[in-house]
This record gives structure tokens, sequence and C-alpha cells, in this order.
């Protein structure tokens, strides 16, 4: 497991994110799915303006990262986030969760001072 910036960075100077193995498993599946090279292609972990909060994540996938993104590699997934989104999403925890009440991913974000009951969107 790395975490390497675009300049060369490394963990002791980078803020972290953590992948679990599950998130990790699922989003490489659902890349492999949609015919992405894994090895160049990544999770977008984002934060945008919106929910009755205020801020909410967003994911998509990117086939390389933007020159000033983060990329972080964990169980193999590369994960991309911009210099913005950073600074609310450092020390969070991307997981996946598979049940019968929540499905999908979720951030466990140790920034985030309030949620709306939705879950959805946040503050920090």
């Amino acid at each position: 497991m790395s975490t390497d910036s675009m300049d060369g960075g490394t963990a002791e100077t980078q803020p972290e994110i953590e992948v679990t193995e599950a998130a990790a498993e699922q989003a490489l599946s659902l890349l492999e799915g949609e015919g992405l090279d894994v090895t160049e292609a990544g999770l977008r972990l984002f934060v945008q303006q919106g929910g009755c909060a205020g801020l909410s994540y967003g994911m998509r996938f990117d086939d390389e990262p933007d020159e000033d993104d983060t990329i972080y590699e964990h169980h193999d997934l590369r994960v991309f986030v911009d210099p913005a989104s950073l600074k609310y999403i450092e020390g969070s925890v991307l997981d996946y969760e598979d049940g019968l009440q929540a499905e999908g991913f979720h951030v466990d974000n140790p920034n985030v001072v309030s949620e709306c009951g939705c879950g959805e969107s946040f503050r920090t």
C-alpha cells in the first residue's frame, strides 16, 4: 500500500485517505466492468456543494488522475482526490456496505461536525 502524489510526495507529507478491502474490491470490479485499465484508471472521491447540510460526497471513475490530484493506492485501487476536496475529507475511510438496510459506498469522515438525517450531506 502506498500513498503518492503526482509531485512525488510520500505518506509522511500527505493527508491520509484509507480504503477498506471491501470498498476496493467492489470499486475494482466496477472499473473492470466498465472496461477501464485498473493500472491507470481509478475512483475519484470529491466533495461538492449540496444537500441540506451544505456539502456532499461525489464519486466517479476517471481514466487517469488530474495533474494536481493526490493519488492513493489501497488494495490495488487507485483513488484520486483534488486539492479542494482533500481539505474536507483528509483522514477519511472509504468503505463498502452490503446489507439489507444499507448497500453502497460510505465515507467515514472524522472532520464532520454534523450530517443531515439521511446521511447524504455533511458539514465540517
